[in-house]
């Protein structure tokens, strides 16, 4: 994929519904967006397919919905109000401010690039024969490239973690990194900036500030006991939650990316002691089979350990999606031991314990956690689907090949013409269908037309209505994917489309 694709990504997702400028026609608002007809739609699906498979496939997981004001010593608690920081590095020349290990990675992405290169060239030079694993092992030019990328991830652990931020800006200078814009290095000194927004309670209070939550994981530790103790949950379980969460990012840039406003969609699993790692590896496992569920292919992704680990983490890796921009974070799982809980133990002075009877004792449990921004994958969805095939004799369409269940719309039901009861007869079976499904009516314009706008939205199957519907009680159903059509009767047709769109049939492929 390429730039020039992610812009026809994001023209597509205005022109189509999916996604508009927050505040438009007041000249918008950076970083902040809308989501239109479609794209809530899509949304809500994804939303769907990601509870359903966590809460829904899983007995000993449950559900909250914590609110997104909390009180502030929650924040005081769990480390953000005083470390909850970016590394930001401005350009002076350009006037643009970049995250400093964020550039530092864009360099390393280089040396992965080449790597790829190689493997390319040799699965065409040795075909079935080709050994992946020895040949990145014994390529001298891949050997060569990762020993690169670990002697800088070494130095940039070093400087982050030490808080020694002028080490960063010298290995920036080192690497002779310039800025994307200018094309200059010259840069300012490493400086952290805090991410978290805050407000205030009340207008009559003293000291009323609040904050607005960044991460919804609080939200699940706040209230461990409390479902803990109502569930009558046993070890190991887990915690869902979708929810806003907000933050203010400096660099907010490539589309729906990095928005100061999102939705995040995260599990907290609840472990006994020791056994956090096996979690850890489950888990990282299991969501990676989810991603790939949705028939995307597995290339596009990959793992990503983290360089320098979170102050509550003893293990963190992310889900990565090579996006139109390159590999981009999705989804991050980490083994937050149990930090979370103890500091709410410590700032409240109330027990957060779990008393495991056949050990006979109490202990604060460990954590597992995994975190996927709703937003993103919407993005990764849009990016994956979003195709232009030639049909032959200089015509192309444009489609959105959508995985069905996720799809805005399930069907369309399409009227051949506006007269001669067609209408009738697609409003009868719109509504016969609109009990199960999502689907969308329209009548005007040529049917050639109204297909190629379904096709654009990614709706997986059109419904004809047409002049011998009336007499044999059957319609013509065309597929999005293939565009073959098939006559179908109208008994069988809820069948039919079910077969074709269930989230059944694609949460199946979890079990």
């Amino acid at each position: 994929m390429s730039e020039e694709h992610f812009k026809s990504v994001i023209s597509h997702a205005k022109e189509y519904g999916f996604v508009f400028l927050s505040s438009e026609i007041y000249d918008g608002l950076a970083a902040v967006y809308d989501y239109g007809q479609n794209g809530v739609e899509l949304k809500k699906n994804i939303r769907e397919y990601w509870w359903k498979s966590m809460v829904q496939l899983h007995e000993n997981i449950v559900g909250v919905d914590a609110s997104i004001f909390m009180a502030p010593d929650v924040w005081k608690a769990s480390g953000h109000v005083d470390g909850f920081s970016d590394p930001m590095i401005d350009n002076k020349d350009s006037k643009k401010r970049y995250r400093a290990d964020v550039l530092i990675e864009d360099f390393q992405e280089k040396y992965r690039v080449k790597n790829q290169k190689e493997i390319t060239k040799a699965k065409k030079r040795f075909g079935e024969d080709f050994d992946l694993e020895q040949f990145v092992a014994t390529n001298p030019n891949i050997t060569r490239n990762n020993a690169k990328i670990e002697a800088i991830d070494e130095r940039l652990k070093e400087g982050l973690e030490s808080g020694n931020l002028h080490l960063v800006k010298e290995l920036i200078e080192e690497l002779e990194i310039a800025c994307p814009l200018s094309g200059s290095k010259n840069w300012t000194d490493v400086r952290q900036f805090n991410l978290m927004y805050s407000t205030q309670m009340s207008a009559t209070d003293g000291d009323n500030k609040i904050y607005l939550r960044p991460e919804t994981a609080q939200g699940i530790f706040v209230n461990y006991l409390n479902v803990q103790k109502t569930g009558r949950m046993k070890l190991p379980f887990g915690i869902a939650q979708t929810g806003k969460a907000f933050r203010n990012e400096i660099v907010a840039r490539q589309f729906i990316m990095r928005m100061k406003e999102f939705e995040q969609m995260e599990m907290q699993f609840f472990v006994t002691p020791g056994q956090e790692m096996e979690w850890y590896k489950h888990w990282k496992s299991h969501r990676m089979k989810w991603h790939l569920n949705l028939g995307i292919d597995e290339r596009k992704y990959r793992f990503h350990d983290h360089i320098k680990l979170a102050h509550y983490a003893n293990a963190a890796v992310d889900i990565e999606f090579d996006f139109p921009f390159g590999f981009k974070e999705v989804e991050g799982i980490h083994s937050r031991t149990d930090f979370d809980l103890k500091q709410h133990e410590l700032a409240t002075g109330k027990k957060l314990q779990y008393f495991d009877h056949e050990k006979n004792e109490s202990y604060v449990p460990y954590v597992v956690e995994t975190s996927i921004g709703l937003d993103r994958m919407f993005l990764v969805l849009m990016s994956n689907a979003l195709q232009t095939e030639d049909l032959g004799d200089g015509q192309t369409r444009t489609v959105l090949k959508l995985p069905p269940a996720l799809s805005p719309f399930q069907c369309a039901i399409l009227p051949l013409v506006k007269k001669d009861g067609l209408p009738e007869l697609a409003k009868k079976i719109m509504r016969d269908l609109s009990l199960d499904f999502n689907c969308y009516y329209e009548e005007k314009d040529s049917i050639g037309k109204r297909y190629r706008r379904q096709d654009a939205i990614g709706t997986p199957i059109c419904i004809t209505v047409d002049h011998d519907s009336v007499n044999d009680q059957a319609v013509t159903i065309r597929y999005r994917d293939t565009m073959n059509q098939m006559r179908v009767s109208l008994s069988e047709l809820h069948e039919t489309i079910e077969k074709e769109v269930s989230m059944k049939a694609l949460l199946k492929g979890l079990i």
